[in-house]
């Protein structure tokens, strides 16, 4: 129980070294905000009527009405500079929500400024009313949260030290400044929870987003070993079958074809199981085969020729810097296209263009049309989809369509990786 709640309060703490998100206020807490500064400015400047003369309103108390009389002297009124230094301290709570822990800092710089330069012995409400919204602003909105928690205790003791000079603490006020203070601390409290639960939501949503990405991906991996390595099985078995009496010489090597197509697809499948069982402490196992990329293109259409497929492979250019990601995505679409021919397109003559162009890769997958070898599976169609979206991940594209002249065509183009 003990190391439960250890590692409890070890993730809050975590928590609060991590910055949140930063806000982002609307258009309308943007006006509200600017309505509050500027009422704050108005009744903060309304309260100066010159040294030793402030009119203190504080909540819960009776104001007598003013003398009526004649309007004081000149030397009595406020100066321009103090009148435009009340208005300041109000003026940062515009942005109180967008930068909640400058705007704290500013209004308690500029409180106490106005306070020390104004000469007035007793202090006025407004400016603490002012500071008060600010330490909660950045207490709620802030997504620097130690700074903020110092910047909060180091304001409340600067203000504890002169409270004589900048607090208006009065009878009538200490029930006021009480509530206030529990009411924005339980607010503070309520607010940083939620924000918790709701990143934890985010995380949630991440990771279930991550597994299902993880899934479809395997799940294309797969698609492409079996589905490519299993046909050419089906096609020399079948071959094997029809000339294993009239011709055992050609029936031995169609099983040997079948022998090493289900080599080359235990050997790949190895692979991506590899990789959802490697153990991280023992880094990469030594018997896990390379993946496949555009080097190894000779050794597949050999294993297509050698099922009776005519095929004609043509490198050009210079070999461009592909991401390993890329190498394999343009392997599996010539690997994709070889099938699609071998299940569909019985008789069919296939050429293979590779053209390094050195921004980019390019591949065309063309056949003149044949007769259909195997049954269409149940999954026809989504080969093709997943390479679209494989490709798209590495910013490449895909084209399919049959061609005028007859036949099937696949073009794809990934970009290169900038030397």
């Amino acid at each position: 129980m003990n190391g439960a709640g250890t590692q409890r309060w070890r993730a809050r703490l975590a928590a609060l070294r991590r910055p949140g998100p930063p806000p982002r206020p609307s258009r309308w807490m943007w006006t509200a905000d600017a309505v509050l500064a500027l009422v704050l400015a108005v009744c903060t400047a309304g309260g100066v009527r010159g040294p030793d003369k402030a009119v203190v309103v504080p909540p819960f108390s009776i104001v007598e009405p003013p003398p009526v009389g004649p309007p004081p002297p000149d030397d009595m009124a406020p100066a321009t500079g103090v009148l435009f230094l009340a208005v300041l301290t109000a003026a940062p709570l515009i942005a109180r929500r967008r930068f909640p822990l400058a705007a704290f800092w500013a209004v308690l710089v500029l409180g106490l400024l106005f306070h020390a330069r104004s000469g007035m012995h007793d202090p006025v409400v407004y400016p603490f009313l002012s500071c008060a919204v600010a330490a909660y602003s950045a207490a709620v909105h802030s997504p620097h949260r130690l700074p903020t928690l110092a910047s909060l205790l180091f304001g409340a003791v600067l203000l504890a030290v002169f409270h004589e000079d900048y607090l208006p603490i009065t009878p009538g006020f200490v029930p006021f400044l009480v509530l206030l203070g529990v009411g924005l601390a339980a607010n503070a409290i309520h607010t940083w929870q939620q924000r918790v639960h709701d990143l934890q939501d985010q995380q949630a949503a991440a990771t279930r987003l991550a597994v299902e990405l993880e899934r479809a991906r395997i799940a294309r991996e797969l698609h492409d070993v079996v589905t490519h390595n299993v046909s050419v099985m089906v096609i020399q078995a079948g071959a094997a079958r029809k000339v294993m009496e009239a011709a055992p010489d050609r029936a031995r090597e169609a099983l040997l074809a079948v022998e090493a197509g289900g080599r080359t697809a235990m050997a790949e499948l190895r692979h991506v199981m590899g990789l959802l069982t490697m153990d991280d402490g023992n880094g990469t196992d030594p018997d896990l085969a390379p993946q496949p990329g555009l080097a190894q293109l000779t050794a597949l259409t050999d294993r297509v020729r050698a099922t009776g497929v005519p095929v004609e492979l043509t490198v050009t250019g210079a070999p461009a810097a592909l991401a390993p990601g890329a190498d394999l995505a343009a392997y599996r679409v010539v690997q994709e296209a070889l099938t699609n021919v071998v299940r569909h397109a019985g008789g069919a003559r296939v050429r293979i263009v590779v053209e390094h162009a050195g921004d980019a890769v390019r591949v065309e997958v063309t056949d003149t049309g044949g007769t259909a070898s195997a049954p269409a599976g149940p999954g026809g169609g989504r080969g093709l989809t997943g390479l679209r979206e494989r490709l798209a991940v590495y910013g490449g594209t895909l084209e399919t369509g049959t061609r005028p002249t007859g036949g099937f065509r696949v073009r794809a183009t990934i970009p290169a990786e900038a030397s």
